[in-house]
Parts: structure tokens; sequence; C-alpha cells
């Protein structure tokens, strides 16, 4: 007999998350002779679907059931708690609703992410029908997380660490050894083919064919790094090897959160180092695969990035990686063979990195060949499905 599981996902602003995308491959991934698969979801309204719930309807073989916790706090209205108190009427009915749900289909085990309702829901659908509830947390533990995200934290039946240093944060911050495990995220390495050519994007961007591209992929906010990028481009330009190959670096992303100018800052640090014209801000891409396509070398010097979904698609896409030892980049970038590390704060080993690659073609080529071999053998979803399968059936001997 198949055991049931439920994802709850109750998101409905764009754009999707990376913990989306990583629990929809896990969904489609995971071994349907053994497990009946089940998504909850935040369909929106007609002829305006929500990013999740069309996410999810590509995936074969899902139960789909719609839900309705109400509005995201980013789009409550300066009623703000009033707003809240009205939509619980109809969250604690959906809740009702999943828990007939989940008896009815004799699901066993709920899985979703650190969004603070959906782990609360998560948590309570467990405590209500005597389901397994399993929370995959996607970002290191701290205290700035929420009173409702913390406790429900705590009552999980099990977490999952999408890393070994998110799963150290737990440990550390007092969560039981034994029901915390680390599933490594995976990317559907279907869609990051590597002979993808990327002059086309370059001629759109204006890149000469003779330039070698730095690409750095992210939210622009501070922690990310891209002002270091900045300055590194900046000192390159006076090092004779690395100038003789024209570096340009290639900024995509938007201000995060919405309506910061970190954007307008780093223009301006281009400008006062004299390097305005050899950086690229794309803003927010669809094409992302586009972007690596036409890159060199892929850059991200983030401070405690979690995992970093993007270090993993720009080795899928034979690119080589420079980023810092920090976070659970090491767990991803094989410092010295897919890409090369440096320290926090370090400028100094960041400019040096940048400069052997720009430099080094062959070590380039050496290094993007080893990354692509690392994306295959380690982030492939069917390895992340079968290591949440294995979480379960820890769960399911604890029954």
């Amino acid at each position: 007999m198949r055991d049931g599981v439920l994802f709850i996902q109750s998101a409905t602003l764009p754009p999707l998350g990376a913990d989306i995308w990583v629990h929809a491959l896990i969904m489609k991934h995971l071994d349907r002779e053994r497990f009946h698969v089940h998504a909850a979801c935040a369909p929106g309204s007609e002829g305006a679907p929500t990013p999740t719930f069309e996410a999810l309807l590509q995936i074969p073989a899902l139960e789909l059931v719609t839900v309705n916790f109400g509005t995201e706090l980013s789009h409550r209205t300066p009623l703000g708690r009033a707003q809240g108190a009205i939509e619980t009427l109809p969250a604690v009915y959906n809740l009702a609703r999943l828990a007939t749900y989940i008896r009815a289909h004799k699901i066993g085990f709920l899985h979703t992410s650190d969004r603070p309702r959906d782990a609360l829901a998560c948590v309570a659908l467990g405590k209500l029908t005597g389901a397994k509830s399993v929370i995959q947390v996607h970002v290191e533990y701290g205290g700035w997380m929420s009173p409702m995200l913390r406790w429900s934290l705590r009552q999980a039946s099990a977490l999952i660490g999408v890393s070994a240093f998110v799963t150290r944060s737990l440990v550390d911050a007092g969560h039981r050894k034994e029901s915390t495990h680390t599933v490594l995220n995976a990317i559907d390495l279907r869609k990051w083919d590597p002979d993808l050519d990327g002059a086309q994007a370059r001629a759109e961007l204006g890149i000469p064919e003779r330039a070698t591209v730095i690409c750095c992929i992210a939210r622009i906010f501070k922690s990310k790094g891209q002002a270091a990028l900045i300055r590194a481009l900046a000192s390159l330009r006076r090092m004779s090897d690395a100038a003789a190959y024209d570096p340009r670096l290639v900024i995509v992303g938007q201000d995060y959160p919405t309506g910061t100018h970190h954007s307008g800052e780093l223009k301006a640090l281009a400008r006062a180092l004299g390097v305005e014209h050899q950086v690229i801000f794309t803003g927010q891409r669809r094409d992302i695969d586009r972007m690596l396509a036409a890159s060199d070398v892929y850059a991200m010097p983030s401070h405690r990035e979690p995992f970093g979904l993007v270090f993993a698609e720009a080795m899928a896409m034979r690119k080589p990686v420079v980023a810092l030892w920090s976070g659970g980049v090491p767990e991803v970038v094989e410092d010295g063979k897919a890409g090369l590390l440096s320290g926090e704060d370090d400028q100094s080993a960041l400019t040096e990195n940048l400069r052997k690659l720009i430099a080094g073609p062959p070590l380039r080529r050496a290094m993007g060949l080893a990354g692509r071999s690392r994306a295959l053998a380690l982030f492939a979803p069917d390895r992340q499905a079968r290591d949440v399968e294995a979480v379960y059936a820890t769960l399911k001997k604890k029954r």
C-alpha cells in the first residue's frame, strides 16, 4: 500500500520562490509506486492563477487540493492586524477542510517549507490528524524568524535542512539532532544546456566579442556581494594580464526588498571607480540560461548563503564559480575543482580568484567541466527525492 504525502504550498505572490521550485522537483520525482502525492495550494482567481498553482499543475500524477489561507503579509492593507483577524475565519475553515481531506486519503506525511503560515498549518494539521509533519528549512536559523515559525519548527515531527550548514544552525539552536536531517537541493538538469550558444545574448547586452564576462544573478541587496564584484572589477582593470581580456560584469536581478535602491548605489559605485562602462545591469530576467551561456565566469560573493541554487545552475552550464567560503557554499562548490572560494570580507583574495579565471582560459574550461560533472552527480532530482523518502522512512519507523 502506498503512503500518502501532502505538500502544503499556499504562496500566492510572484515571483515563484526557490523553495517552491525545490519542492515541485521533490513532488515530481517521489516514487509513485511507494507514494501517493498530493499538494495543497492557492489557485488564485479565474484568469489569474497563482504562480504556485501554475507550476504544480504541470506535475503528472499529483493530486491538487485548493486552499485559501488569506492575503500574504506583503500585500496586507494598512489595516494590518485587523485584516489578519478578518481572515482568520476562512483560514480555520480551510484547515478543517484539509484535515478532513488528510483523513479521507489516509495521508501519513505532511511536507512544507519554512514560510511561517505554511509551517504553522503543517504542524496544526499534523496534530489534528496524526500525520507526521516535515518542515524543510531553506535558510539559516536565527532570532529574526517570526515567533510563529520558531514555534512550528519546535513542534514538527522532523526538520530538513537544505545544507549541512542550515542543519547545524537548527541543531545549535536546540532542535533535536535525531529529528533534523540534511537533504541537499537539486535542480532540473534538463533545463541547463551547457552547449547553448551565448553569442546572441552577448550581442543584445552590447558586449564585445573579445570581452570576458563575469555574471552575477541574484536579488540586489548588500549580502549578495555585488559591490565587492564592482570593486574587484576596478582592481582587475589595473592588472595587465586580466585587463587584456577586457572583463565585463553583468548584474542580473532587481532590488530586494522591492522599493529599495541598492542598485542605484551600485551604479554610483561603478561611476566613482570609473568602471561604469564595464558594468551592465539587466534587471530581472527570465532567460537565466541565456545569461549564463553568455558568461565566462559566474561570481556571487554572498555571505552565509544557505545553499545557492544558482551555483548549481552555473555549474550545470559548465561555468566556473567564484564565491566565498561561507554558509552552505562549500557544500555546493568544491574549492579548487569547480570554482575558487575566498574568505568573507577578503577583497584581495576575491579579486585574485577572479584574475586567475579571467586570465586563464584553460583553468576556466577545466573547472567548468568539473562543475558540470559535480552537478550531474550531486544535484539530480532523483537523488533529492530518494533522500526525502529516507526521511519519511525514518518517521514511519517511529509510529
